[in-house]
């Protein structure tokens, strides 16, 4: 629409408002960028995860390995 008739006077639509129509009706790439956006919070959030356990993960198995070694040992 370039230009709008009312009440017998004409209005157009200034270049800025033309671009700013277009920018946000346009949606080509945004589904990509969201799914980029979404993957990347996916795979820092299991860094971040495994990072903040992986001390505590170290020590458990450490005993359930003690564990299974001595369970071993008194059924021989």
């Amino acid at each position: 629409m370039p230009s709008l008739l009312r009440l017998g006077c004409v209005m157009t639509k200034s270049p800025f408002i033309k671009f700013a129509s277009n920018f946000l009706v346009d949606e080509d790439g945004a589904v990509t960028v969201d799914w980029v956006m979404l993957t990347s919070g996916i795979v820092l959030l299991g860094v971040l995860v495994l990072s903040g356990i992986r001390i505590a993960l170290d020590q458990a198995t450490t005993d359930i390995g003690s564990a299974i070694v001595s369970v071993g040992a008194s059924l021989t």
